[in-house]
């Protein structure tokens, strides 16, 4: 199994980025928390170190890359879960933080789960049920989130990235474009659809 890959990027195309670790080429796929994690040396030709998840099937290879430990544990707690697979868990991990992930977990949120892309009532519900005892691990990094976000600053921007989607947008344009307003954490759902529209459109 691989578990950790250090090498400099070929391609950066979420959600998928292309590593050439010492000649080799090794395709990854990793949330946009990942991505917005990286440095300005993750560009094409910059060096890079991810922690590795590794999924072997019958018909495929999948590697799936993160930039921290808690990121990939996360991951895997979710990959647990009855009806979560690789891709909803990664879209999971590109809409919230693990720290806005623990919030919606402690209080119970299934709304805001809902929004994520991928998601229904019922898995949110599920959701909720089993990873209520896998939570406390990331009780600081959700104490740390409600902190940094001023009251419901998590959900709009998971509005509005939702909303993009639904207006035909791929779910890691519309995320990357969400979070790139400026102090995207202090507007409305509203003004951040309008402000990302205007920065897709460009």
């Amino acid at each position: 199994m691989i578990g950790y890959l250090r090498g400099k990027i070929i391609e950066k195309e979420p959600p998928v980025l292309l590593l050439d670790v010492s000649g080799v080429g090794y395709q990854l796929e990793a949330s946009m928390n990942t991505f917005y994690a990286l440095s300005a040396s993750s560009e094409p030709g910059g060096q890079v170190a991810l922690h590795v998840h590794t999924v072997v099937r019958e018909d495929a290879f999948l590697l799936y890359g993160f930039a921290s430990k808690d990121e990939r544990a996360l991951f895997q707690a979710l990959l647990k879960v009855n009806g979560v697979g690789p891709r909803v868990a990664l879209a999971i991990l590109s809409t919230l933080s693990a720290g806005e992930f623990a919030l919606c977990i402690h209080h119970e949120d299934s709304a805001a789960l809902v929004r994520v892309p991928g998601i229904g009532k019922k898995t949110a519900e599920r959701l909720l049920v089993e990873m209520r005892d896998r939570v406390p691990a990331l009780e600081g990094d959700a104490k740390q989130a409600a902190g940094a976000m001023p009251g419901s600053a998590g959900l709009a921007i998971n509005d509005a990235t939702s909303a993009l989607i639904a207006l035909g947008f791929r779910s890691a344009d519309a995320s990357r474009a969400v979070r790139a307003v400026p102090d995207a954490q202090s507007e409305s759902s509203e003004n951040l659809i309008r402000l990302a529209l205007k920065a897709l459109s460009a």
